[in-house]
């Protein structure tokens, strides 16, 4: 069915239309890093019973041909009653090299292949922030970028079915 696999990424031959995908990691950095612990010190005497929220966004723009730069956007926020007891923003982000692929199959490999890969890397860079405010240590689970994905094109759909059902 495919064949053809790169070391650095991937490559496949669609037996299909003979069309060559190619999904290359050229690099993955970090973009932007906060950490916020505006009750400090006063937030540590307090029991440690945090309402946890996670934010996630993605966003992608092409720098050249066939090259992609996504960034994850993670925001940790951990309050205690109506106090803040950290925020915690990472932005990281990939440059991918990525041919053969259009439309729909795109937006699902910007949008759901790509944050996954950058998803450890943020993770273990807010776990990090998270350890050095001396706050107890934050594991977040693993995130499913497909199904977000997926939510996603459904919520587009609903938006458009409504949008034209309103005309």
């Amino acid at each position: 069915m495919f064949k053809d696999i790169t070391y650095k990424g991937f490559s496949l031959m669609s037996e299909q239309n003979n069309t060559e995908m190619n999904f290359q990691l050229l690099r993955i950095y970090t973009k932007d890093i906060s950490f916020e612990a505006p009750n400090a010190p006063h937030v540590f005497q307090k029991d440690w019973q945090p309402d946890v929220k996670l934010d996630l966004d993605t966003a992608s723009s092409q720098l050249a041909d066939d090259v992609y730069e996504v960034v994850l956007r993670v925001t940790v926020t951990a309050s205690l009653g109506e106090e803040t007891a950290f925020l915690c923003e990472v932005q990281q982000a990939g440059i991918f090299n990525i041919t053969g692929i259009e439309g729909t199959q795109m937006a699902h490999c910007l949008g759901a292949y790509c944050p996954n890969s950058l998803f450890p890397y943020a993770r273990e860079c807010i776990t990090n922030l998270v350890s050095r405010g001396t706050f107890p240590q934050l594991n977040l689970a693993p995130v499913n970028f497909d199904a977000l994905f997926m939510n996603y094109l459904q919520q587009q759909a609903a938006e458009g079915a409504a949008n034209h059902q309103d005309a």
